[in-house]
């Protein structure tokens, strides 16, 4: 049993569906803005560029020259700019959207691969209109080259592809519409993720649907997130998250919890200690082994007592992959706590900046979410009132 951390935000009992789908997607996609700019950078690095630890929006890590300078060109990574993490959360909206159900590996191949090679939209780290194939990252584009070019079976597409968190990073949704059910947020987040990830990936993808889930359940708090993943979680990753949070409950805020929390999760990471060049053992299926974004965001929510500014600022002063760490870290206090939790100057910055009406997809999913819910009590009770036939009076 991992114990909560000291300092929390107060239980709220009140918040409505909708407070807390809000809550989750603008939580996510500011999370996602503030790590952007550090991503793929240590710690100590991230604190000397910027005169110590990152405390809200900063510009672009190489300035006027982030349009020439490797290895971020030629994306305009900061100043409030969203990245491929909320691009796939909003296309995985837009499925739910499509499909008024749950989702599987077929809505994947019908809906989302199409999404992604069919229609420009505002790419904001390219400050132009183009497909979002053609921002997202070789591991999302492997979706396209599989399913669509491949036409490989969606639900065994993800096989082959590196195990990293590319699916996870957007799998948000699936534990709004499964929203206090934590366990239906895993299995269906497993069949999602089928065409994108194996191994621990998908596995990690499924534990984060079950988090944001987890966060929904009226009176939820950091530590019950976290118990929640752990019932769930198996293998590598279940090992990690328990190491990573059983060491930032040692630790009462999230600066003095870096370090610790990358030596907590290092032996389960295979990218290894140089995030940029990757060990030759890197990303591949594994049993022992896990991604660290997701134990990490699990450690700075506990570290960070469920404080949004402290959890998220946290997740992106880790560096490593800080923006797709925000990102859960992001959408889970978001789902705790609602829209309120997150500082409104910064919902608004990444909303002007990026050109993204924060609050659409919210109330798309929320719809969503209610009309499922209805879905599935016409199924259960059907089913009761049938196996009552079946069973008999005992």
């Amino acid at each position: 049993m991992i114990p909560t951390a000291s300092t929390q935000h107060p239980v709220s009992d009140t918040l409505s569906l909708d407070e807390r789908v809000t809550g989750a997607l603008v939580g996510a996609a500011v999370g996602d803005a503030l790590g952007g700019p550090v991503e793929g950078w240590t710690s100590e690095q991230i604190a000397e560029r910027h005169g110590g630890p990152v405390s809200g929006i900063v510009g672009p890590w190489y300035g006027d020259d982030w349009r020439t300078a490797r290895p971020i060109a030629p994306y305009h990574k900061g100043d409030g700019h969203v990245t491929d993490d909320t691009l796939m959360t909003h296309a995985l909206v837009r499925v739910y959207d499509a499909v008024r159900g749950h989702l599987d590996a077929y809505s994947v191949a019908t809906h989302l691969v199409p999404d992604l090679i069919s229609t420009p939209r505002w790419i904001p780290e390219l400050e132009a209109e183009a497909l979002p194939l053609q921002r997202i990252f070789l591991a999302e584009k492997w979706l396209v080259a599989r399913v669509h070019y491949g036409h490989v079976d969606p639900r065994e597409a993800g096989s082959g592809n590196i195990v990293n968190c590319g699916a996870a990073m957007y799998m948000a949704p699936v534990g709004l519409v499964n929203a206090a059910h934590p366990e239906a947020a895993y299995a269906e987040a497993l069949e999602v993720a089928a065409p994108h990830q194996s191994s621990y990936g998908r596995e990690a993808a499924g534990v984060f649907a079950a988090a944001v889930a987890a966060a929904c359940v009226p009176g939820a708090t950091p530590g019950s997130v976290v118990e929640a993943c752990l019932a769930l979680a198996k293998d590598g990753t279940r090992a990690a998250i328990e190491a990573v949070c059983e060491e930032a409950v040692r630790h009462g805020d999230t600066a003095s919890a870096l370090a610790p929390l990358r030596e907590a999760v290092a032996p389960f990471d295979t990218v290894g200690p140089d995030y940029r060049s990757p060990s030759l053992g890197a990303r591949r299926p594994s049993r022992l082994h896990a991604i660290e974004e997701l134990p990490v965001a699990l450690g700075m929510l506990l570290a960070g007592g469920g404080d949004y500014r402290r959890t998220v600022l946290g997740s992106v002063n880790y560096g490593r992959d800080c923006d797709s760490i925000a990102t859960m870290s992001g959408a889970i206090v978001g789902a705790l706590y609602g829209e309120a939790a997150v500082p409104e100057e910064w919902a608004k910055t990444v909303a002007s900046a990026s050109r993204l009406d924060l609050h659409a997809p919210a109330r798309t999913l929320t719809a969503v979410a209610r009309e499922v819910f209805a879905a599935d009590t016409a199924r259960r009770r059907a089913h009761e009132a049938a196996f009552a036939v079946l069973a008999g009076e005992r």
